[in-house]
C-alpha cells in the first residue's frame, strides 16, 4: 500500500470511528510505524482534515446536530489530586469535559482537547498525567484555567458551576 492509500485509509478509518482511536492501534492496523502514522496525521490535516488529537486517540468530530449545549467555566487549582476531582466533579454532574484552554501572556490561548465524559476517561488521563510526569497546561498560568464542557441543559451547567465553587475551583 502506497503513502496515498494509506491516508485514504486512515479517513476511512476516524470517519466511521465514534469514538477516538490511538495512533499505536492505526499503525498496527496498517502495518507501519506510529511516527508513520503522526505524519500521515499531520499531512492529513494540512490537506484540511478536521482531524484532533486527543488523550485517547485520533477523532474527526462529526458534525451532528446536538440538543446539547457548551458553556464554559474557569477554574484555579494546583496539584494533581485536585485536577482529577474536578474532572470527576464535572462528570458526576453529567457534564463531559471538551477541552482545556490557559491564555498564555507570550503565547495567547493554547488550547488542548479533553473529551473526557466518564470517570473510567478521567482515571485513564491521571494515569497517562502520572506515567508521563507531564505538567498540565494550567501550569503555565499559576493554576488558572478554561473549560468547554459540554451539557443537557442549564439546570446540569448550574449544578457543575455550583459543586466546584463549593470545592474552591470556579473563578466567578
Amino acid at each position: 500500500m502506497d503513502s496515498e492509500d494509506r491516508r485514504t485509509k486512515i479517513i476511512n478509518i476516524l470517519n466511521n470511528m465514534n469514538e477516538p482511536i490511538k495512533g499505536m492501534v492505526l499503525a498496527e492496523k496498517l502495518n507501519v510505524s506510529r511516527q508513520i502514522i503522526v505524519q500521515d496525521i499531520a499531512l492529513l490535516r494540512a490537506k484540511g482534515e478536521n482531524i484532533i488529537s486527543t488523550p485517547q486517540g485520533y477523532i474527526i468530530l462529526k458534525g451532528e446536530k446536538s440538543n446539547k449545549i457548551v458553556k464554559t467555566i474557569v477554574c484555579k487549582h494546583e496539584g494533581n489530586h485536585a485536577i482529577e476531582d474536578e474532572l470527576n466533579s464535572i462528570v458526576d454532574m453529567g457534564g463531559e469535559i471538551l477541552d482545556v484552554i490557559v491564555e498564555h501572556p507570550i503565547y495567547g490561548e493554547i488550547k488542548s482537547p479533553l473529551m473526557i465524559g466518564s470517570r473510567l476517561e478521567v482515571a485513564n488521563f491521571m494515569e497517562n498525567l502520572r506515567k508521563t510526569n507531564a505538567e498540565p497546561l494550567s501550569s503555565l498560568t499559576d493554576g488558572v484555567h478554561i473549560h468547554s464542557i459540554q451539557v443537557d441543559n442549564e439546570d446540569v451547567f448550574e449544578k457543575i458551576k455550583k459543586i466546584l465553587d463549593q470545592k474552591g475551583y470556579l473563578i466567578k
